[in-house]
C-alpha cells in the first residue's frame, strides 16, 4: 500500500502535489450549494397547499428529510429522486485501462442512492424509475457496457424487491459531455401502516445509535478520490493493498441497506429515526433539527481505500468524517433495548453493525469522543 507523502516545508497547504487536498479544491463546495437547497425546499414547501385540491396532506416533518411523504389516507406515499454524480468518470477510465465493464456496479450505485435515501422515513421501496442521460446516441451502442448497466439495474431491484417501471433514456449532445452518462433514479415507495413512519418524532435522549457497515467510498466524495489520482504513481491502478487497485475499489458498489430495514419491520423494530450518511459525512447524524447530543463511543474500522485517500489527501480525522462516511454508510437510532438485536438483523443480512453510541438530552451536537471530534449545529445547515 503507498503511504501518504511528508508535507515539503515548502508545499504551501492544499498543493495541488502534496498538501491538504479538500473536498473545496476537488471542485465541491457545499457552502454554494447548501443555501440552494434550502432556498428550493423554502419554495417548495409553499406548494404544499396544493395537495389539498386532491384531499391529501403532506407529512410536514418531512421537509428537509431524505424523502418526501404524502399522507394518501390509509397509507403514507414517499418518494425521491437521487443523481449519481461522477462516479462513472471512474467507470470509463477504469473501462479504458482494464477492458472490463464496471457498470453493473455503477447500476446498483444508482439505485442506492435513491432507496437509502427513501427508507430513512420508514419506507418500503415499491418502484424504481430511471433516468440515463448520454452525450450522445453512440454511448448505448457500445453492447457490452449498456447491458451490464441493465443487468446490474435489474438485479439490484432484486436485491430491494421493487419493480423496475421504467425510464428515460435521452441523447443529450452539447449537454451531456460526447462519451459520458449521467444516471439518476426516482424511486416511490408505502409507509404501511402508518406506525413506520421514521421523521424523529420519537427520536429521544437515551437511544441509542446503531452503525451498518459501508462497502467503500459509495457514490459520495468521487470530486476528491479522483481528483487524487494526479498525485498517485499509477493512477487509477495504484495498489492500495494486495490486488486491490485504487480504481477498482472506488468501483466496489454502495450497499444496499433496505434489506436491513425491512427485516427490522419483520421482527417488530420500528427506528425512532435513520440517516444515509452519504454527501457531509458524518455531519449527517446531525439532520434531524431537535436539540439533543449524539456520543459516539465505538467507530467502525475505516475500509482500506478510505483510510487510503485519507492519507494521500492529508486529511485529519475531522476533515475526513466531514466528507467521507469512513466506513459507516448509514444510522439507525432505536429504542436502547432494540439496539443488540437491530445488530443481529443488520448481520443476518450480511451487513457489519454495531452499536455505536446513544443519544443524550443537551446542545445540539455530535460528539465522535475515540477521535476526540466534535460537529456542532452550525456544520451542518441543510434546513
Amino acid at each position: 500500500m503507498t503511504s501518504a507523502s511528508p508535507t515539503p516545508s515548502s508545499a504551501m497547504p492544499g498543493d495541488a502535489a502534496t498538501g491538504t487536498l479538500s473536498y473545496e479544491q476537488a471542485g465541491v463546495n457545499y457552502d454554494l450549494i447548501d443555501p440552494l437547497k434550502v432556498t428550493a425546499q423554502r419554495a417548495a414547501a409553499s406548494t404544499a397547499s396544493q395537495l389539498a385540491h386532491h384531499g391529501f396532506t403532506e407529512v410536514a416533518a418531512s421537509r428537509g428529510e431524505s424523502a418526501y411523504v404524502v399522507d394518501v389516507g390509509p397509507f403514507y406515499l414517499a418518494s425521491i429522486v437521487e443523481c449519481l454524480g461522477t462516479k462513472t468518470l471512474v467507470a470509463d477510465e477504469m473501462a479504458r485501462l482494464t477492458g472490463k465493464s464496471w457498470y453493473d456496479a455503477i447500476a446498483q450505485d444508482t439505485i442506492a442512492m435513491a432507496i437509502n435515501d427513501l427508507i430513512t422515513v420508514g419506507a418500503t421501496p415499491l418502484v424504481v424509475q430511471a433516468y440515463w442521460a448520454a452525450g450522445g446516441s453512440d454511448w448505448f451502442g457500445d453492447d457490452q457496457r449498456s447491458q451490464a448497466l441493465v443487468a446490474g439495474w435489474k438485479r439490484a431491484c432484486e436485491v430491494c424487491q421493487v419493480a423496475w417501471g421504467g425510464g428515460e433514456t435521452p441523447a443529450l449532445a452539447g449537454i451531456v459531455e460526447e462519451g459520458r452518462i449521467d444516471l439518476a433514479a426516482s424511486c416511490t415507495g408505502l409507509i404501511n401502516p402508518k406506525e413506520r413512519l421514521s421523521v424523529g418524532d420519537k427520536l429521544a435522549a437515551g437511544d441509542a445509535i446503531v452503525l451498518l457497515a459501508s462497502s467503500g467510498i459509495h457514490a459520495n466524495g468521487l470530486s476528491l478520490a479522483r481528483k487524487l489520482v494526479e498525485r498517485l504513481p499509477d493512477g487509477y491502478l495504484t495498489e492500495i493493498a494486495p490486488g486491490l487497485t485504487y480504481g477498482a475499489a472506488l468501483l466496489a458498489p454502495t450497499t444496499l441497506y433496505s434489506p436491513v430495514t425491512e427485516a427490522l419491520f419483520k421482527a417488530g423494530i420500528t427506528p425512532h429515526y435513520c440517516a444515509n450518511i452519504t454527501g457531509h459525512g458524518w455531519r449527517k447524524l446531525l439532520r434531524h433539527p431537535a436539540e439533543l447530543s449524539y456520543r459516539i463511543h465505538t467507530v467502525p474500522p475505516v475500509t482500506p481505500v478510505l483510510r487510503f485517500i485519507q492519507q494521500q489527501a492529508q486529511q485529519d480525522d475531522r476533515e475526513a468524517y466531514s466528507t467521507l462516511n469512513m466506513g459507516a454508510g448509514f444510522a439507525i437510532f432505536v429504542a436502547a433495548e432494540d439496539a443488540e438485536r437491530t445488530v443481529e438483523i443488520a448481520r443476518a443480512q450480511g451487513i457489519a453493525a454495531w452499536v455505536a453510541g446513544e443519544v443524550e438530552a443537551g446542545a445540539k451536537r455530535l460528539q465522535i469522543e475515540p477521535l476526540d471530534i466534535e460537529f456542532g449545529n452550525d456544520d451542518l445547515q441543510l434546513r
